[in-house]
């Protein structure tokens, strides 16, 4: 096997061997049902359905009542979701054992999403916060600081386990370094290359706007923050580096997130890698925003300018929470 070939910034299959994916490599200013990448929060029982209080009509699903909300979306349009698991009986430990477990909602999930829906782009996010017992995206030493080898071992792990188990793409938003080459390294030695894509929380910034987010996954750190890991809001170099990072160990797809306060990063990023689809995330205090910003007409118009915005400074995909209402309104259009 050639050197070349191993070398993860020279796959490029893993970026287009899905329709969704191809669509994205033809960017314009439009939004369309292929523009817009819903967040679903899986639980690990089955038939349990829990409305997030700080997010209005956004619920918790297990995976009995996650298939047939999504029906009725895939009807409409949509083409992608983005899927979070929640543990709650589950045990929770320093390096985040049930992140990949047998029972972890996510791996059990993913068979019966692709046998449900086919033609559905899955995307899971990889991180351990949600299942480590101090709430941190890495494994820490004994001083309680990140230790970087065997957090990007533990975010591979995962991933290739979430490949393995039927994800279009694995998102780590860890923001450790090197992790993508990591996963990427794990996707090529187990034959996925060509079948699982990786998109990278490359531009993720410690922001905070990400309160009913933490509250709903229960993921919150039990002690200090992660302002050591995220990028500090101000930063527009370090968002540079950390996108040219991620885009040289073979990231697919670069993402900004937050949305709409870190346009001008969006831009930054697009412009530096016109090449790579780039994705936006609109976070959950966005969302709140919005929807407590008037009536639902008020709602709807701010919610498409804002999205015409995001769009215009670069993003082709944008993962947001009003997907549902963004599909109905492409339809009422």
């Amino acid at each position: 096997m050639s050197n070349l070939f191993l070398c993860p910034e020279h796959i490029l299959q893993g970026g287009y061997f899905n329709a969704t994916l191809r669509k994205l490599q033809e960017p314009n200013t439009s939004i369309q049902p292929h523009n817009i990448m819903y967040p679903v929060f899986l639980l690990e029982n089955e038939d349990a359905m829990q409305a997030v209080s700080s997010m209005p009509n956004v619920f918790r699903y297990g995976i009995n009542k996650l298939i047939p909300a999504l029906e009725e979306l895939v009807k409409q349009g949509l083409k992608s979701i983005l899927i979070f698991g929640i543990v709650e009986t589950l045990p929770k430990d320093p390096t985040g054992t049930s992140a990949d477990a047998s029972e972890n909602p996510v791996i059990k999930a993913l068979p019966r999403l692709r046998e449900a829906f086919p033609e559905l782009l899955l995307a899971c996010d990889v991180c351990l916060c949600p299942y480590t017992s101090h709430g941190h995206c890495g494994v820490l030493t004994d001083k309680g600081v990140i230790d970087h080898e065997p957090s990007v071992k533990r975010i591979a792990e995962v991933a290739l386990a979430y490949a393995k188990a039927g994800a279009h793409i694995v998102a780590p938003s860890d923001m450790m370094d090197n992790r993508i080459k990591g996963i990427k390294d794990a996707l090529i030695l187990n034959g996925l290359q060509n079948q699982v894509s990786v998109l990278s929380y490359s531009c993720k910034f410690a922001s905070s706007m990400y309160g009913p987010f933490r509250d709903t996954m229960k993921s919150s750190p039990m002690a200090g923050d992660r302002k050591c890991y995220q990028l500090p809001p101000g930063s527009a170099g370090l968002a540079a580096r950390a996108a040219a990072r991620d885009v040289a160990e073979g990231a697919d797809f670069l993402m900004v997130k937050p949305g709409l306060p870190y346009l001008d990063i969006v831009r930054q990023t697009k412009d530096q890698f016109p090449n790579h689809p780039l994705f936006i995330y609109q976070v959950s205090g966005e969302y709140a925003m919005i929807s407590k910003s008037g009536d639902s007409k008020e709602v709807e118009t701010i919610l498409m300018e804002t999205l015409t915005c995001m769009r215009r400074a670069g993003a082709d995909c944008i993962i947001t929470y009003f997907a549902p209402l963004i599909l109905s309104i492409i339809k009422k259009q």
